[in-house]
């Protein structure tokens, strides 16, 4: 059984990837980062992945319109 602190990062992850999926944004490499759930950190770490220019562009534009909002 997962430990809650990486339970608590799977919930964050999740919410981060169905937030951006309703900008129409995919990271395809968004996951925990294997060695921060096995290591000694406090809290999981997210990588964002790798991402194409386009990618990158829809995520600056969702982030300034909601910066905006």
């Amino acid at each position: 059984m997962p430990q809650p602190h990486v339970q608590e990062a799977e919930a964050h992850l999740e919410a981060l990837r169905a937030a951006l999926a309703a900008h129409g944004i995919t990271l395809p490499s968004l996951g925990l980062e294997p060695p921060s759930v096995a290591g000694t950190y406090a809290s999981p770490l997210i990588a964002l992945g790798n991402c194409n220019l386009s990618t990158a562009e829809a995520l600056a534009a969702a982030l300034r319109k909601g910066a905006a909002g």
